[in-house]
């Protein structure tokens, strides 16, 4: 098994794709230990000789700031935080979400300056290392003071408490720790806050939504090549005259990708008897790359933020100070993931007007792309579920971020709603991969009815592997069992 050390270099998508797909074990890095023990040293120090009130440490949270804790209760503090706060709500969040909010909150956790004992954060390593994984629901995070209720959930197994899945079963962590001969952590000052503030819940989802987007990105604009060929389209939309004067990065890249895929197609070298095409196919690099602009903005704030000191308050050892703040606050991720969940939206709403256009009986093409229609409905349906997914992301497509309520009793009195907007992005991304699957099946089928002329050698690489899995429909049959292949297909096919 592969070993990735968590250290102060920074998370890279690259790392995160890694991570993402074979299985790994995290360790710390030796300087990574030494920042944590120099920090959790430093506050101990300092809450043996400091006498004035500190935010989480020596306080109450949020509203009950202005509430004193004894010195030997602060220990009990930290642990009552976490039960208290343990309220996520909803469907139970993805073991591949999970392991991520475990790696990113280890991550920020040992950049040393949130006064984590080193046994906790092990502890968490350990969690992963042994997939072990907290059981932790989908709603309940303002998207501010972090991601509180989830990240309670989270971690209320290193105490002993909640449910975590392991071997394939649901169990309480008490079990499971008494299996692994673990003890539960004794939190110390400061630890629970550290570990219910920060962004982890909104940050998972966001680091597994982008790694499913880079790859639609890449399926959107070979799939719609095809569906261009099937359309009997043309390809002087994508001359890169018109894009160098009209330098938007996403856009010339986008122009240069169909150029590449269409590149030794016999069917666009034919002459056309239509001068232009439908928006849709014709301004492929405007929509598809002003997408991929919005992809690279979102990209470099979840890198800023994984790499970032989240929680509250903040532990400066080196310059003997303990600053409360607001790091913990979602608002750059749930602007960042209102605009990418916006651009997703146009993304599966282009795909389905290709697909739209490809059973309308135009340029050759049978009607619903079926030989028999009448008889038959071919691809009438497909397109139905493809318009509902695209209208259902509309309506996902409505910002979290634009709203805000009071709580903590008016002491955090603007929130980010951030939680909810990372939820409904991965919505988004689901819909857009079955609505890019109806799209590559018509696009296939179509390029039948143009045979014998063949398309780009790339596109027909693709042709053939697509039809190993969905064949060819020269009657009805039942639509949605193709519809999951190729969505199957899409996932895993190389980009």
């Amino acid at each position: 098994m592969h070993t990735y050390s968590i250290s102060p270099q920074g998370l890279t998508f690259e790392i995160l794709q890694q991570l993402s797909g074979k299985p790994h074990r995290l360790e710390l890095s030796d300087e990574a230990r030494r920042r944590i023990q120099h920090c959790r040293s430093y506050l101990d120090q300092k809450m043996d000789n400091h006498s004035e009130p500190v935010y989480g440490v020596t306080t109450g949270f949020g509203s009950l700031c202005n509430k004193s804790i004894s010195h030997e209760e602060l220990g009990q503090l930290q642990e009552n935080l976490v039960m208290s706060h343990a309220c996520s709500v909803g469907n139970e969040v993805a073991p591949e979400i999970v392991r991520f909010m475990l790696l990113l909150k280890a991550h920020a956790l040992s950049l040393g300056f949130s006064g984590a004992q080193l046994i906790t954060i092990q502890r968490i390593l350990d969690f992963y290392n042994n997939d072990i994984l907290p059981v932790v629901y989908d709603r309940g995070s303002l998207g501010a003071s972090g991601d509180l209720a989830p990240l309670a959930n989270l971690f209320l197994p290193l105490i002993g408490k909640g449910e975590v899945y392991f071997k394939g079963k649901k169990q309480p962590a008490a079990d499971v720790l008494q299996q692994m001969g673990w003890e539960p952590v004794k939190l110390q000052s400061k630890e629970g806050l550290a570990l219910l503030n920060g962004t982890q819940f909104m940050s998972a989802h966001g680091v597994v939504a982008l790694l499913k987007i880079n790859r639609l990105l890449k399926l959107s604009d070979t799939i719609g090549a095809l569906s261009l060929e099937a359309f009997d389209g043309r390809v002087e939309p994508f001359d890169a005259r018109l894009h160098d004067i009209r330098p938007h990065e996403g856009q010339i890249a986008t122009a240069k990708a169909l150029r590449r895929i269409l590149q030794g197609s016999e069917l666009t070298g034919r002459a056309k008897k239509h001068v232009q095409d439908p928006y849709s196919f014709r301004c492929m690099p405007q929509v598809h790359g002003a997408v991929k602009d919005c992809f690279d903005y979102v990209g470099r704030v979840i890198l800023t933020e994984i790499n970032a000191v989240t929680d509250n308050p903040i532990v400066f050892p080196d310059d003997d100070a303990v600053i409360s703040g607001g790091n913990f606050h979602g608002q750059p991720l749930a602007l960042a993931y209102d605009f990418m969940a916006i651009a997703l939206t146009q993304l599966g709403n282009i795909s389905e007007r290709r697909t739209a256009q490809l059973i309308l009986g135009l340029r050759g093409l049978p009607e619903y792309l079926i030989a028999e229609s009448g008889l038959n409905s071919g691809f009438m349906i497909p397109q139905y579920a493809a318009a509902a997914l695209v209208n259902q992301n509309k309506t996902y497509s409505h910002p979290s971020s634009v709203d805000s309520i009071v709580s903590s009793n008016g002491q955090e009195d603007h929130v980010s709603m951030g939680g909810n907007a990372a939820t409904k992005l991965l919505k988004v991304v689901e819909n857009v991969e079955y609505i890019l699957a109806i799209e590559l099946m018509n696009a296939a089928q179509g390029v039948e009815f143009r045979r014998p002329a063949k398309t780009s050698p790339t596109l027909e690489k693709l042709m053939a592997a697509f039809r190993q899995e969905v064949t060819f429909l020269k009657e009805d049959r039942i639509m949605y069992v193709d519809i999951q292949k190729a969505r199957a297909f899409i996932q895993t096919m190389e980009v």
